[in-house]
This record gives C-alpha cells, sequence and structure tokens, in this order.
C-alpha cells in the first residue's frame, strides 16, 4: 500500500463520489465554482473534515502544482490481489481485457494510462511492487481520479502474472518494435493481456520470451517511436473498435 494525496476538481470528486477513504480536505478560503461546492457538499454528506485555508498552504501542500483551490489527503490506496481480480472478472466476462505494465517508471505516464485504460473498459491493471512508478499524487492527477474506477494489481514479477493469464487462457500481447506484426493484425476481441514496456527499454526479454503474441504501430514518419502512454492508448482503442464491430 502507498499513501497519496490527491489535488484538483475533478480528481477530488472522482475520490469522493468512489466512496475512498478520504481523512481531511483542505479547501481554498473565498473560492468559488461548482466544482468547490459539490466537493464541500460531499465532504459534509460523508462527515469528512474540511479546513478553509489560504493559497499558500495549498501551495506548500500540492508543491506549487495545479491544486485549483482543493487538496485532500487519502488513506492508502488498497491493491486487489491477481487471483481475486481473475475470478472476480472472469465470473462477469467471457472476453475480458488486462494491462500489463512492464517496469514503467514515469508516474504521469502512468496516471495518462491509467486514465486511457478506465475510459476504454480495461478490467484491471498489473503492476510491479518494486522496480516500476509508484502511485503517488501525481498519478492521480494525470489520471483524473480514473484510478479510483478500476482495480489494480501489485505483484512481484512480471512473469507471475504471465503465468497466470496462460493458466486461463488470456491471450499475452506484447507491445514491441521486434516483430513485423501490426497490432491491426491481433484478434483483440478474445480475452487478452496487454503488456507495456519502460519508457527507455521497451517490454524486458523475460515477458517478450513469455507472451504468446507480440505486435507493434505501424510508423510511417521519421519518428521511430511513440511516447509509452500514447502508443498504450492507440492500442486500447484498436481494441474497442474491434469489440464495437
Amino acid at each position: 500500500m502507498e499513501t497519496t494525496q490527491v489535488y484538483g476538481v475533478k480528481p477530488l470528486l472522482e475520490a469522493l463520489k468512489a466512496d475512498q477513504n478520504i481523512e481531511k480536505i483542505y479547501v481554498q478560503k473565498n473560492t468559488q465554482g461548482e466544482g468547490i461546492k459539490e466537493i464541500i457538499s460531499l465532504s459534509q454528506t460523508k462527515n469528512i473534515q474540511v479546513s478553509y485555508v489560504p493559497i499558500e498552504k495549498l501551495n506548500k501542500l500540492s508543491k506549487n502544482e495545479n491544486h485549483q483551490g482543493v487538496f485532500a489527503r487519502l488513506s492508502p490506496i488498497g491493491y486487489i490481489s491477481i487471483e481475486e481480480l481473475l475470478e472476480a472478472i472472469l465470473k462477469e466476462k467471457e472476453n475480458p481485457f488486462f494491462l500489463i505494465l512492464d517496469e514503467l517508471t514515469d508516474v504521469r505516464n502512468v496516471g495518462a494510462i491509467i486514465r486511457t485504460a478506465e475510459s476504454t473498459g480495461v478490467d484491471g491493471i498489473i503492476m510491479l511492487k518494486h522496480g516500476g512508478a509508484s502511485i503517488n499524487e501525481q498519478t492521480v492527477k494525470t489520471s483524473t481520479g480514473a484510478i479510483f474506477n478500476i482495480p489494480i494489481c501489485k505483484i512481484d514479477h512480471i512473469k507471475d502474472a504471465l503465468f497466470y493469464m496462460d493458466s486461463y487462457n488470456i491471450q499475452t500481447l506484447a507491445a514491441s518494435e521486434k516483430t513485423d506484426k501490426l497490432i491491426y493484425e491481433i484478434d483483440l476481441k478474445q480475452p487478452t493481456a496487454l503488456i507495456m514496456g519502460s519508457e527507455g527499454k521497451g517490454v524486458s526479454k523475460s515477458a517478450l520470451k513469455m507472451a504468446k503474441v507480440k505486435a507493434k504501430l505501424p510508423m510511417l514518419g521519421e519518428t521511430s517511436s511513440l511516447n509509452v502512454s500514447v502508443a498504450c492508448g492507440v492500442i486500447l482503442y484498436e481494441m474497442v473498435r474491434q469489440r464495437l464491430i
């Protein structure tokens, strides 16, 4: 578990609506706006303590990030085990879609990926306990609160997740440039776990070796690669496109 903080109107509203265990909310004195009013109203309904403070206090708490006049301290985010995730989702869906993040280190990239994953109906995200980005206030902010609406697992090794996926007959797909196959050639209607690699190295060698399928995005310009959160978004929306047909 990791302690975290939330700032910004929309992320905090999402946290409140998702019944996250918020310890305290700080609101800038004399701040107006419908979002702020809704935060205060929900806080009163849920008996969450609200302190009205000067902007200097919020700047300090958020380390001068764009807090939009609100800041909250949350109790640690809880993680579901991969066994619980698979058993729960497979009871509900025949063709689930999971996302495995292999040693991603940039918290903003992780937050952006979580936001897109939740928006595209991904059923769960699997991350490393150690060796990757932590879940902190920047992750929450970048996800715009989507992190509270999608199950997240923490595992010791990526290979553990891949073993589980194989045991449940879930296709493991590595996003990698080390293949001739394009993502558009892959059947994403079936149960699938997409592996996205780190910003610098891509998917690790061990995960590439274990993945049942590898695919890449076509690159038509001089640029040789995309930001990992952008690439992940493109692939996830190809999954959506296939499943909407």
